[in-house]
């Protein structure tokens, strides 16, 4: 993977590129075939979204079942291969799941005191999602990412390339190219290594997730960013009635972001909007909670909760996190991206 440098850091690159490469580790779906699957079937799954074998144990036989052309002795038989080939019906050692876990990258957010209050950056194999009303630096965080997401590993990143799917039309690539600039990257490099797509439907959301898992098995990606989850939902589904429907298709969503972390060793961020809690305390805190309920409450690994400072102070909260302790911690928005405030 060519990634982008100036001179003042391709040596670093260049001289860890041999160490951060990892082995792949996953299988693509293509690998069905020395099972005895046959390639116009092994097609019709790539045409669906499965780009690994993984993804195809991932899934349900109802679901495998709804492809055009699979029937369900077919869809059994793929199953019966696709288990033989990765030998994921056994249960692992802690020491096994601790080797394995090894392997999770963590990324500069670009503020020292962020990182500190994860726990050392944005984890890879998991979902982060950043909460706030507007103005609270979600997105800026997301842009910053996009370019320490690219940096070697030694210099806390994921020496990977990065997805974008936006869905509020407000990702902007100049502001990528000043933030390159302070870490001291080409900018129109950065900008190559960047997968963009704007989307409009929840739909057509779910489509992109698909159309980049097969990207993903082509080049070495880092992170995954989705601005935001919420926004299309809330466009396409309205009122109580279609409450039920909408969770549920949130909720595949969810699960298909969260297969694509594990299987390809990336991140996720991705941004929430929040709506007003007045019953959320008799506090002087602005009270508002995030908005997808539950499910999308249990899908995300780590929660951060932003809201506005004085000036361009932002300050971040862990509202929900498997290792982090409840605190908090501000940082600055700058025109170099997130920094650490003064």
């Amino acid at each position: 993977m060519a990634l982008c440098a100036s001179k003042s850091v391709a040596k670093q690159m260049a001289s860890t590129s041999a160490d951060d490469t990892e082995e792949t580790t996953f299988n693509e779906v293509e690998k069905l075939q020395e099972m005895g699957i046959n390639m116009a079937d092994i097609n019709k799954l790539k045409g669906a979204g499965y780009a690994t074998v993984m993804s195809v144990i991932q899934s349900t036989s109802k679901e495998l079942t709804q492809i055009k052309g699979l029937s369900d002795a077919k869809v059994d038989k793929i199953l019966e291969a696709a288990r033989k080939l990765e030998a994921c019906n056994a249960f692992m050692s802690g020491s096994d799941l601790m080797t394995k876990r090894n392997r999770i990258l963590k990324m500069t957010t670009g503020s020292n005191n962020l990182d500190k209050l994860l726990g050392g950056g944005i984890e890879s194999m998991c979902i982060t999602e950043l909460f706030g009303e507007n103005r609270t630096g979600k997105t800026q965080v997301c842009h910053t990412l996009c370019v320490t997401a690219q940096l070697p590993q030694n210099m806390k990143g994921g020496n990977g390339k990065v997805c974008y799917v936006d869905t509020e039309g407000t990702f902007r690539p100049e502001k990528i190219i000043k933030i390159a600039e302070r870490f001291g990257l080409e900018g129109d490099a950065v900008l190559d290594n960047i997968l963009y797509a704007r989307a409009y439907t929840h739909e057509q959301q779910m489509e992109l997730l698909k159309a980049a898992a097969q990207k993903m098995v082509e080049e070495p990606f880092a992170l995954l960013v989705v601005d935001s989850i919420m926004a299309l939902f809330r466009v396409d589904f309205s009122g109580r009635g279609e409450l039920s429907e909408r969770q549920q298709l949130l909720g595949k969503m969810l699960s298909r972001i969260i297969k694509l972390c594990d299987a390809f060793n990336i991140a996720c961020v991705m941004t929430n909007h929040v709506m007003s809690d007045p019953g959320g305390g008799l506090t002087f805190a602005p009270q508002f909670k995030p908005i997808g309920g539950h499910v999308l409450g249990h899908a995300s690994t780590v929660r951060l909760s932003l809201r506005k400072g004085k000036g361009d102070q932002r300050i971040v909260k862990v509202y929900d996190a498997p290792n982090l302790p409840e605190s908090e911690g501000i940082f600055a928005v700058s025109d170099a991206g997130i920094v650490d405030a003064e």
